[in-house]
Parts: C-alpha cells; structure tokens; sequence
C-alpha cells in the first residue's frame, strides 16, 4: 500500500523539528514497522544539511512508504551536492550526512531543476 505526504517548510533551524514530527506523525498513523527513532534522527540529519547547506527560502520533505520500505526525500534549491560521508570536503571540515551513511539502508543525492535532493530509506522490519 502507498502512503505519501510532501511538506514545505521554511528553511530555517525550526524546520528540523517540523520535519522530525511530520516523520512521527507519519509513521504512527500509517504504522510503519521500522525503528521511528532511527527514522527521526536521519529525517533530522538530512533537514539539517538543507537549512545550513541549503540555498533558497524552503526546503520540502517528502515522506513514501511503499514497496516494503520508507523513503524520505528532502529538497532544496542549492546547486552543489553533499560531500560523500566517506570523504572529507576541500576545508577539511569532514564529510556531510555521517549517521545517513551508516544508518540508512541506502540513501543517496541527485539533482533536481531547481536544485538538490538528498534520500534515504529503511527497509520494514520482519
């Protein structure tokens, strides 16, 4: 069965938090058998790239279930892609999307044509 939900929300710190309880609500209401903290925390590390990362006034999430697993998607309008979690960036401050990386059961980032969008998903549980 598909469910879906797509939030915008101001691409500021608070949008975090949105995101996190958008993830929450969803998972509870749909009752998707993966672990919701998990989910939370990986919702929170990709919304927080997009607000300091970002570029533009909004980022959306997109929440999907189907096919046996959650994918939640998050889009901005900024124009380079996150640093690959296994390599540092050119300031050596350290890779983006760290927790993504190892917690996630695939994610990856891709261009959209109006900006960028960063995924991941977890597969259910049994």
């Amino acid at each position: 069965e598909l469910h879906q939900r797509r939030i915008r929300l101001a691409r500021q710190p608070v949008a975090a938090g949105q995101a996190r309880g958008q993830v929450r609500d969803a998972l509870r209401s749909w009752q998707v058998p993966v672990d919701p903290d998990v989910a939370i925390l990986l919702t929170s590390d990709v919304v927080t790239n997009a607000i300091l990362h970002g570029a533009g006034p909004s980022v959306t999430v997109a929440i999907r279930c189907s096919r046996g697993q959650l994918r939640v998607d998050v889009y901005d309008s900024a124009r380079s892609l996150p640093v690959p979690a296994e390599t540092p960036d050119e300031d050596g401050a350290g890779p983006e999307l760290v927790l993504v990386a190892r917690l996630a059961d695939d994610w990856g980032v891709f261009r959209t044509p109006a900006g960028r969008g960063v995924y991941f998903t977890l597969t259910f549980n049994g």
